[in-house]
């Protein structure tokens, strides 16, 4: 199996790391005709880039993409389309400091111990900069939903303390970008706001949760036993870095209630095969681990107290709702094609 690689009729592969000069991928079984839409790819990267606000980590990266293969005239060939975004704006010196120690809350020591070796420089391939490369190709699985009438929306819902008071069906799509903290509501918005300005201001970070609502979706999507849909989502989900839980709408508030109280209620969802009824799931992010305030590392606490440098969001919230976004697409795309190869 390779484990840079994701889907099954539609499969996306990543390279590159973070400091290296390029990240990119390689997305395989969009069929041919489909007219290719770029400016909606740069769009999609540049929700998710950084230095976009004074909320994000202020590495400059334009995050141009740059597609090699796949397309011709505007339509998809069926072939696989392939595509670079450049580094631009890597600071590696940053790192130097953190060649001999595992940062806290990283995956610099699992990664040490799994291959004998690492890249320091921002957590290499282990870095968030990676998933650049998912929105591109979100994007693109995207215009095959398009075409099949299925909408993907993704909001932020909980940012530290703070939550957003309100259903996904009362959610009003076109409020979600009117923020920089993408919560479709500017009161809460503001004070989400506030909350991630004070963070950084003390050298700490926030972690919160995101919704995301997927719309007509046919039903028939999905497929038993070891298939179910809601399964490739949370497997597709908990591949972001820093995502920690995964839950089907009021999945884990209806543990707590009876049958009686449930048995009619629809997420979208039913033995892992779609019913034609909008899809919501919720996905949680812990804390950036990467914080100005000096602490020990993972070697113990009588290590020398660690000080991190170098650029990073006080909150990966805002940033992680494009990417939330296109692994969501990915996976309904793949699935509907998956669909269409059982039609008979």
């Amino acid at each position: 199996m390779a484990f840079n690689s994701f889907g099954h009729r539609l499969v996306l592969t990543t390279f590159g790391e973070s400091h290296g000069p390029a990240i990119g991928g390689v997305l395989d079984g969009i069929p041919a005709g489909l007219s290719f839409d770029a400016p909606a790819v740069q769009r999609a990267l540049d929700r998710r880039r950084p230095g976009q606000s004074a909320l994000t980590t202020q590495r400059n990266e334009p995050d141009r993409f740059e597609l090699l293969s796949g397309v011709f005239q505007g339509k998809t060939l069926g072939t696989p389309i392939a595509w670079l975004i450049r580094n631009h704006d890597a600071k590696s010196e940053d790192y130097d400091a953190l060649a001999g120690v595992f940062r806290p809350g990283h995956a610099d020591q699992a990664w040490q111990h799994k291959y004998g070796i690492r890249d320091h420089r921002g957590g290499g391939r282990s870095s968030a900069r990676e998933t650049a490369v998912r929105v591109a190709a979100g994007a693109i699985a995207s215009m095959l939903l398009r075409n099949a009438g299925i909408q993907v929306t993704a909001y932020t819902a909980a940012i530290g303390d703070i939550s957003l008071n309100r259903e996904w069906h009362q959610v009003a799509p076109d409020l979600i970008e009117a923020s920089p903290v993408r919560c479709p509501d500017a009161p809460t918005a503001a004070r989400m706001q506030g909350l991630i300005e004070a963070a950084r201001a003390a050298g700490d970070s926030l972690g919160g949760s995101i919704v995301c609502v997927c719309r007509g979706i046919p039903p028939g999507l999905g497929e038993p036993i070891y298939g179910k849909l809601q399964a490739w989502l949370a497997y597709g989900l908990l591949t972001i870095p820093a995502s920690k839980g995964f839950e089907m709408i009021d999945g884990f508030a209806n543990a707590g209630k009876r049958g009686s109280e449930t048995n009619h209620f629809r997420d979208g969802i039913s033995g892992g095969i779609t019913t034609g009824d909008p899809l919501v799931f919720r996905v949680a992010f812990k804390p950036v681990s990467s914080i100005s305030r000096a602490q020990p590392s993972v070697e113990g606490e009588s290590a020398a107290p660690l000080e991190i440098t170098g650029r990073h969001d006080p909150c990966v919230i805002p940033r992680a709702v494009p990417v939330v976004e296109a692994m969501a697409a990915l996976v309904l795309a793949d699935f509907y094609l998956l669909a269409k190869t059982n039609d008979h």
